[in-house]
């Protein structure tokens, strides 16, 4: 697979409203995540500022695009997969999480459809970028700390694996992960923790290996 530099690059605008993922069983194929009612955003921090600078800095460096890639849409199929889950996302930390590869169910699968992007406020992705190391979680519900999420309610999520995206200058420019509605057993937790960190080094390979811009 080679690493298609199509699509505009993104750019920062002003931080959008807080979003959340849809109810189980409301689908939505084309916007997928969908806009909460009266949910406040306070907005970024200083810090979470400037390493969103950072981000876009190094990303426009490297000639690296933020539109949705084939290529990274397939490693994340290929993590999931080779996981046994349902979701897959390579997930770069834009103004919003920003799934530039995504795998999920079909569209007349039951499962909830989500789209390519999601508030900061959601998931567990968040916490991988703060901790820069990966994150395996084989039952969401065996931490009070990590049970507690938007995902587990409006998608059902019972397992979460991720791992952190870092750029050898120690950036963080996001996260890859696999989610789904089934817990697993703990004894898998250290192969799919590996099968999530192995992707992040193909993803960052593949970062790092694109041609600079002209």
């Amino acid at each position: 697979m080679s690493y298609q530099l199509d699509g505009p690059h993104i750019v920062p605008q002003a931080v959008p409203p807080a979003l959340s993922l849809p109810q189980r069983g409301m689908h939505d194929g084309a916007h997928g995540l969908s806009i909460s009612a009266g949910t406040a955003f306070t907005g970024p921090t200083a810090r979470e500022a400037s390493e969103l600078t950072q981000r876009y800095e190094l990303l426009e460096r490297l000639g690296v695009s933020t539109a949705p890639s084939q290529d990274f849409d397939e490693l994340a199929r290929d993590m999931a997969e080779q996981a046994g889950f349902l979701y897959g996302f390579v997930n770069l930390f834009l103004e919003e999480q920003t799934f530039v590869g995504l795998h999920q169910p079909p569209a007349d699968s039951g499962y909830v459809i989500v789209g390519r992007t999601m508030s900061h406020e959601h998931g567990w992705c968040p916490e991988v970028v703060a901790r820069k190391k990966a994150l395996p979680l084989h039952d969401v519900h065996a931490s009070p700390r990590f049970s507690s999420n938007h995902v587990v309610d409006a998608v059902g999520i019972k397992s979460y694996f991720g791992a952190p995206l870092i750029h050898e200058s120690g950036t963080v420019l996001g996260t890859v992960c696999v989610i789904d509605p089934e817990k697993r057993p703990l004894r898998e937790a250290r192969r799919i923790r590996d099968i999530t960190i192995n992707g992040g080094a193909q993803v960052m390979d593949r970062i790092t290996s694109a041609p600079a811009p002209r």
